[in-house]
């Protein structure tokens, strides 16, 4: 979904400003972590981490042409990750994970015919919970957060609109239907109790469009993210006039297995501002803030050049293309990034190889500790 060509540049955060990009010497930092146990074709699709010694990382295994699929799912320690039975469970992927402590988080499954499957961590693994709509053939939930309150948000569609189902794992309800027609939401995020934002795309006629909006009471949806069929992956607010948006886009079209290009946009509080994010050819994929609820770090893909994983890390108010570790994998593809909570570390998840394909396997880095250059 994402590469690099030609000379790297880059933007400020202002709209008419920009200053050229500069790939960090520093890639020490990121470490490879093993994921063992998933079969192959195998990936991490989205990670959580509640502290430095608990995360969750999900997505699916055994991809393969005369294979049935099963949902994939890692719990981290602090030291190693270990992949979670799911042999109770049929679904065949996990689409997104959120949670804050052991007792407060939460999956979504991709759905086993009308079933769109919500899933609890019971502190060993996860098991399917209730909530209003559960096995209509109408209702599918895409994305879920949880805030330090404890509380839940799912993006879904019900009723053929998209919505939220906010709940606290005993009660539950649907929230009024996010006022834009044709939208795919692909991540729900929580920025404070009460306020979250929704991220996808939208249907603009010929194409689609990157879709933001923001739910603190009522909806409040953005103007559309321009671009050629573009669909947004992640979003990260620091405030309602500082919002990052990463995705990618299609373009018009070309060969099959065209990658597509990296989308980086920012909403200070009246328009977007596209910005370059330092390679022309693949994808960026996840957001994750640093300590003070800054935007700090990008997972992407880079598919000019392969060799190593591919970020956008925060540099002021730059954004610098940063490499992980050389030779851990073949040419690692990354879909999430997330900060540790307690710490100034991160970690990311995706998989060994740019396609879900054998001999795919799953695949984690880790950032320990960020220096003082690497600000939070």
């Amino acid at each position: 979904m994402a590469g690099t060509i030609g000379a790297l540049a880059g933007a400020t955060l202002g709209p008419s400003a920009s200053r050229a990009y500069v790939p960090t010497p520093r890639t020490r930092d990121w470490q490879a972590v093993p994921a063992p146990g998933s079969v192959p074709a195998a990936q991490l699709r989205r990670i959580a981490a509640a502290g430095p010694r608990l995360a969750w990382a999900v997505g699916e295994e055994d991809l393969g042409v005369q294979t049935q699929q099963r949902a994939l799912a890692m719990v981290w320690n602090g030291d190693v990750w270990t992949k979670t039975d799911l042999s109770h469970l049929t679904h065949t992927r996990i689409v997104d994970v959120a949670g804050v402590r052991s007792s407060a988080a939460w999956g979504v499954g991709h759905p086993i015919g009308d079933a769109s499957p919500l899933l609890r961590w019971d502190g060993t693994t996860w098991r399917e919970a209730d909530f209003p709509g559960r096995g209509e053939p109408d209702v599918r939930l895409t994305s879920v957060g949880v805030g330090r309150d404890r509380q839940v948000w799912v993006c879904g569609v019900r009723d053929g609109a998209a919505r939220l189902l906010h709940g606290d794992g005993r009660r539950w309800r649907w929230l009024d239907p996010l006022p834009v027609e044709s939208v795919n939401l692909y991540r729900v995020v929580v920025r404070r109790p009460g306020e979250v934002w929704v991220c996808g795309d939208r249907s603009n006629g010929g194409g689609w469009s990157g879709l933001v909006a923001r739910w603190d009471g009522a909806w409040t949806a953005l103007p559309p993210v321009a671009g050629l069929r573009l669909g947004l992956a992640d979003v990260h607010a620091s405030g309602p006039d500082d919002v990052w948006a990463v995705g990618t886009e299609a373009g018009v079209g070309g060969p099959i297995g065209r990658p597509g290009n990296p989308a980086l946009s920012h909403w200070d509080g009246t328009a977007w501002t596209r910005l370059e994010a330092g390679f022309t050819l693949g994808s960026l994929t996840g957001i994750a803030g640093d300590a003070r609820g800054r935007a700090a770090w990008i997972s992407g893909w880079n598919f000019s050049d392969q060799s190593r994983s591919t970020y956008l890390r925060r540099d002021g108010d730059t954004w610098t293309v940063a490499r992980g570790p050389a030779g851990t994998a073949p040419a690692p593809y990354l879909n999430d990034v997330t900060s540790v909570p307690g710490t100034r570390g991160f970690l990311s998840a995706g998989m060994t190889r740019p396609a879900p394909y054998p001999p795919t396997e799953a695949y984690s880095e880790h950032l320990d500790r960020v220096s003082a250059d690497f600000g939070d």
